[in-house]
């Protein structure tokens, strides 16, 4: 029996610990898939060898967070344990050295980086991975507001790189009292996104488009991509640019364009031939009208010498009419307010603070065309007795005028019929006379995609608050958002598709198994967020492995994905 050891009581016992797993394995085979950590390793090299957990590894732990855990970078350490050793792309040992300062060095250096090289070679290889096209794109910006002074960040030089200023502007999200950045998006027709940047806080989007396209002539390789954008781009340099260089586009025309106030006039005594191109049932009420969309081409073209297409939509109709008319009402009931007041005011008040109450309650309400209102003089008449004493026959009276303003409004009945001749109608550019009005109609029903994505960046990865104060490294963070929507957004596209060749309708994603036809990835994260491995060990070694017991429907999720089922067995 030499050199047999006999083990203790305390080393023969078995012990069993249950490590999660989550719905990392199916996120780590995406960032595979797109080859994400060899291209952050690539632009984002580790030259320091005293660094346990290079730069790429703690950006790759940030960006799991994102797409997960959604933690603050404090809590980054305590995440990445609570996980199985290695789901986060570093090992136990190199977990102990992930600390808040080592992840704020690794956004230092990204910020360093050239970021708008990785970004394309990011999605240059998901097109060719994922056969994503770049047909046609659609682009528009948020702000992310910040909580807090940031005095220094005011569009400083950060290691000769020119850091965004965090600072006032027109704010998205209603919040003027909150300085802000501006996180400008594009995404292809399928929802995947193309490019990102990230500009001062009073940039105006008028002024990103060129350097934004430029960018996506870059990722597709080719100018003649169909670029989609709100009424911001409809200015003389952005599309003379754009056109110069052998883009296309397609825009909304603003009020302020003298084509678009030649035609609400010519509409006063002219019926266009309106063709039809959608007739669809209500979506939001299954007893209400049709949602039907109208397209008309006149016959003069824009200042451009552009096709003009306007399109005419029934329910907008309905729902600009019933604004206009609660907006009237909502200011009359000010009005009255401010009537009733005049009226028993003790004091007189002056002409002044009169006329900059009913010009506030116009602005806020938007009827200026609408209401008209008068300032008025009145006169209120007493009568006083010359002396003192008992009236009687012959006493004499003196009279007494006090003058004070009062207000009246009346509707502008005609200015209401004029812009009701035009409701729901609006015009759409192009400078590709290739596309039928069908075409730019669909091209621009494209663009509320976008608005998903920035919904999901605030509201599922929680983007704000931001708890940094150095610019550079939010402008950094903001770039691992951008491939975090990335990864969230191929998930989505492969399972939808992937559903369509099967011909599967929906799936029992909702909460007590209802079926959804629309999957997001929120709701697959959400399924395989409890899914855990088991390990029993004696003596500190690993006697048996107990992989993830997964449902039918996980299992039917990770084959639909192309995930192959070996990411949920034998890790580690």
């Amino acid at each position: 029996m030499r050199g047999l050891q006999v083990p203790t009581r305390q080393d023969a016992r078995f012990n069993l610990y249950s490590e999660r797993l989550g719905p990392l394995p199916l996120v780590n085979a995406f960032l595979q898939r797109m080859g994400v950590e060899a291209l952050l390793d690539k632009y984002v090299p580790t030259r320091d060898r005293r660094n346990a957990v290079s730069h790429a590894q703690a950006l790759g732990v940030l960006l799991r967070s994102i797409i997960v855990e959604r933690e603050p970078i404090y809590r980054q350490q305590e995440t990445v344990c609570g996980f199985a050793p290695g789901l986060f792309g570093v090992s136990a040992q190199a977990m102990e050295r992930l600390t808040d300062d080592r992840i704020g060095r690794a956004l230092d250096r990204l910020f360093d980086a050239d970021r708008g090289e990785l970004l394309t070679q990011v999605v240059v290889a998901v097109g060719q991975r994922f056969g994503v096209a770049f047909e046609r794109v659609h682009n528009d910006s948020t702000s992310i507001s910040f909580c807090g002074q940031y005095r220094a960040a005011n569009g400083r030089q950060l290691r000769s790189r020119s850091a965004p200023a965090i600072t006032f502007g027109f704010n998205k999200d209603h919040r003027p009292d909150l300085k802000q950045l501006l996180f400008i998006l594009s995404v292809t027709a399928d929802g995947v996104p193309a490019s990102f940047r990230c500009a001062d806080g009073n940039t105006a989007d008028s002024l990103t488009h060129i350097d934004t396209w430029n960018t996506l002539r870059a990722v597709t390789g080719r100018p003649d991509f169909l670029y989609v954008a709100d009424s911001k781009l409809c200015f003389f340099e952005n599309m003379q640019y754009i056109h110069g260089a052998g883009g296309r586009f397609v825009t909304v025309m603003p009020r302020s364009r003298q084509e678009d106030g030649q035609f609400r006039k010519w509409i006063q005594t002219h019926s266009p031939d309106w063709q039809l191109v959608w007739d669809r049932p209500n979506r939001r009420h299954r007893d209400g009208p049709q949602d039907r969309w109208y397209v008309f081409q006149p016959q003069v073209p824009s200042m451009e010498v552009w096709p003009i297409t306007w399109v005419w939509s029934t329910l907008l109709t309905l729902h600009q009419r019933a604004r206009r008319q609660r907006l009237i009402s909502a200011a009359s009931e000010d009005l009255e307010t401010l009537h009733q007041s005049l009226i028993k005011a003790r004091a007189r008040r002056g002409a002044k603070d009169i006329d900059e109450r009913v010009e506030n309650i116009l602005e806020h309400y938007h009827v200026g065309r609408y209401l008209k209102v008068q300032r008025l003089v009145r006169e209120e008449h007493r009568f006083r007795q010359t002396q003192r004493g008992r009236p009687g026959p012959n006493t004499a009276y003196c009279k007494l005028t006090r003058r004070r303003f009062d207000i009246e409004w009346s509707i502008d009945r005609d200015a209401v019929a004029y812009d009701e001749r035009s409701d729901g109608m609006y015009p759409l550019l192009t400078n590709d006379r290739n596309l039928t009005a069908a075409q730019i109609l669909e091209a621009h029903k494209g663009q509320p995609i976008i608005e998903k994505r920035f919904e999901q960046v605030k509201t599922v990865h929680e983007i704000a608050p931001v708890y940094l104060k150095n610019e550079g490294r939010i402008e950094a963070l903001f770039t691992l958002y951008f491939l975090a929507l990335l990864v969230q957004a191929l998930i989505e596209r492969e399972l939808r598709l992937a559903m369509k060749q099967h011909g599967l309708d929906q799936l029992p994603l909702y909460p007590e198994q209802r079926n959804c036809r629309r999957p997001t990835t929120e709701q697959v994260l959400r399924l395989f967020s409890l899914a855990q491995r088991h390990r029993l060990t004696q003596a500190g070694q690993t006697v048996q492995l107990f992989d993830a017991e997964l449902t039918d429907l996980q299992r039917q999720l990770i084959d639909l994905l192309g995930v192959p089922q070996s990411a949920y067995r034998a890790l580690g």
